[in-house]
């Protein structure tokens, strides 16, 4: 045997056996990497039970600073005190409603995304709960618990949320009453996205239906556009991907809802933008959308990424986020928006009004009927001051240029936020934000119902529009209220004004 040929068959014995070796270390690394893995799911409840404390240890120490902004709204949802964004999962469940929100514990600008929780008995007055989920270092959700919903299956609250990063689905459940919550421990649910070429996923919407669960995500599809793809399940555990439910505008949407009203259905999106709904068919688990409309007319305005529920009387609730809000003083960003329930409307559009459990929270009342508005007129309103206000006007227009409400004037009248009706430019102002609204065929009066609380307004025009805004004064002193009209009189049928109550009770 020559030189050459035994050192090449020895290499190659060298090379079999680091192969062999190798293959060898491969498996133990393998198992290894289980047996971490394993350990780590074990230790994910205890880890989210001490991540759970530091946040709502973090919430409760900021919380009289936060509660001390004089300008902080009082009977709209909110944090105890931090960051909120996206309103999460309502539901009703053993005699209450819960509403979870996205939440950063440890700041008021975004990030560490949980989600927040309070509970009402009567959707008027809330109370704080402990924070719900928070993410786990180093698992399927330590990028974020980022938005979803609450279902309950078989008597089990169950919520259904996005993890991240990478985004993946996720979900957890309760068995003392919604109080405290386990992450499955088969998570993620959906742990991968069904195909390329997609622009997020995330959002989950659930529901009930024919024996099945059944799932939207926010999504959008490279060179078609926003998508909401649909998902069904026997059991909130095993999902199969079915098809896009609906494809449309936009590169993405966000925050997809979808839900029977009537004998229609409405789809609901957030596109990184104004909101957007449409009423239209759904047959085949696909919907054919109606006209798009904006779920609020505040152009530019803070309103986005709704959520809703089925209450138990059947009225379709609905709750948006009030983007930014407060000063960098205070440790607070951020608000809900009041109740709207949605109907149904003849001519095809959704009606908006305020939850009528609101009428709880009502204190002093003030009633005006038959008034002659004139431009020169004295203000009616002269005796009547506050910063959390209920206003419910109807105004015959006549041939009036415009009018309106200053709310939050101080005495010299310089400052002040203004609602207002242009009948020229077909225009409401509510505050920093306007958007096109005009009188329908049928329709005999203007009726404005105006929530004004500290720093927020909200705007229901003709049960129909709403309009959303920030308008924090520049003093305390601003209490002051008026209302006007411009070029001809108006006749206000009726003005019903009430004063306001913290919707808190802890």
């Amino acid at each position: 045997m020559n030189r050459a040929f035994l050192v090449a068959f020895l290499g190659i014995v060298a090379a079999v056996s680091a192969a062999s070796g190798s293959s060898e270390d491969v498996e133990r690394r393998k198992a290894a990497a289980e047996a971490e893995k394993a350990a780590r799911k074990a230790r994910e409840p205890m880890e989210h039970g001490k991540k759970l404390a530091e946040a709502n240890a973090s919430v409760a120490k900021a919380r009289a600073k936060a509660e001390s902004d004089p300008h902080r709204p009082i009977y709209h949802l909110a944090t105890a005190a931090n960051w909120i964004n996206d309103p999460n999962g309502p539901v009703f469940f053993d005699g209450k409603y819960h509403m979870f929100f996205q939440h950063n514990p440890y700041g008021r600008q975004w990030g560490n995304m949980s989600w927040g929780h309070a509970v009402s008995e009567d959707l008027a007055q809330w109370k704080h709960w402990p924070i719900a989920l928070t993410p786990n270092p180093g698992s399927y959700d330590h990028g974020g618990i980022f938005s979803g919903c609450c279902v309950i299956d078989n008597g089990t609250p169950t919520i259904v949320y996005t993890g991240v990063m990478p985004e993946v689905q996720c979900i957890a459940t309760s068995d003392d009453g919604m109080r405290t919550w386990t992450k499955h421990p088969g998570n993620p649910v959906i742990p991968e996205r069904p195909r390329d070429g997609l622009q997020g996923f995330r959002d989950p919407f659930v529901w009930r239906e024919d024996g099945l669960w059944y799932m939207v995500l926010g999504s959008g599809i490279d060179g078609e556009g926003g998508a909401a793809l649909l998902y069904s399940s026997p059991d909130l555990r095993e999902w199969t991907y079915l098809h896009p439910l609906c494809v449309g505008f936009a590169k993405n949407w966000e925050c997809p809802n979808f839900f029977p009203l009537g004998d229609k259905h409405v789809l609901v999106v957030s596109p990184h933008g104004q909101v957007q709904y449409a009423i239209g068919d759904y047959k085949d688990h696909r919907f054919t959308p109606g006209e798009w409309r904006p779920m609020d007319r505040a152009e530019g305005g803070p309103y986005y990424a709704p959520n809703c529920m089925e209450a138990p009387d059947g009225r379709r609730v609905m709750w948006g986020w009030v983007r930014n809000g407060g000063i960098e003083e205070y440790p607070w960003c951020g608000m809900l928006t009041l109740p709207r329930v949605l109907t149904l409307r003849p001519d095809g559009r959704l009606g908006m009004e305020p939850a009528s459990e609101l009428a709880k929270l009502r204190g002093r009342h003030y009633s005006f009927t038959e008034i002659d508005l004139a431009p020169s007129s004295h203000n009616p309103l002269a005796n009547v001051q506050g910063d959390c206000l209920e206003i419910i006007a109807e105004i015959e227009l006549g041939n009036t240029e415009g009018v309106g409400f200053d709310l939050l004037r101080s005495a010299d009248g310089k400052q002040k936020t203004t609602v207002a009706y242009d009948n020229v430019a077909l225009r409401l102002t509510a505050g920093a934000h306007s958007g096109d609204f005009q009188i329908l065929h049928g329709e005999d009066c203007l009726r404005l119902h105006i929530f004004l609380d500290k720093s927020l307004i909200e705007v229901y025009a003709n049960g129909r529009e709403a309009f959303t805004s920030w308008c924090r004064p520049k003093s305390e002193d601003c209490l002051g209220l008026s209302m006007w009209a411009r070029g001809m009189p108006v006749k206000v049928r009726s003005l019903q004004i009430w004063e306001m109550n913290t919707i808190w009770t802890n």
